[in-house]
């Protein structure tokens, strides 16, 4: 079995609708874009889902995206966000680290807007790259 050092993070962009996934190198230096998961809508099945993406990627850190506000401040959306986190940590028995994710979509909808990305596919690819810009963050 491999060192925790050699395993991948995941990063997480958790939205009402749709999770994005992105996974890191071996070596943990850059993330690259997974999928978008829909939400079924059942808190656990999603945890178990996204517990079997960590299994199957040998994943052996999590990092989610906290939604704070610009003042800093946590409301209920960084409150379900802890809350999924706090119970995929307890399922995959992995680490979980939660990441200030302000202006991580702004940003990612700004460059595909900027590339003349038509909308339809902005939405398709958004979530995911949220994702990758959480995690990049992070391991930087």
């Amino acid at each position: 079995m491999r060192d925790l050092l050699e395993k991948r993070w995941m990063g997480l962009d958790i939205g009402e609708k749709r999770i994005g996934i992105a996974l890191s190198d071996l070596l943990g230096l850059t993330a690259q874009g997974h999928s978008v998961y829909q939400s079924s809508g059942f808190f656990e099945k999603d945890v178990a889902n996204l517990q079997k993406i960590a299994l199957e990627n040998e994943v052996g850190k999590i990092v989610i995206g906290l939604p704070k506000n610009m003042n800093n401040t946590e409301g209920p959306t960084a409150e379900k966000s802890r809350l999924f986190g706090e119970a995929l940590g307890r399922a995959t028995n992995l680490p979980v680290i939660f990441f200030d994710e302000r202006l991580s979509t702004s940003t990612v909808e700004k460059v595909l807007i900027e590339a003349d990305v038509s909308r339809r596919k902005r939405k398709k690819h958004i979530d995911k790259l949220a994702a990758v810009i959480i995690l990049q963050n992070f391991l930087d």
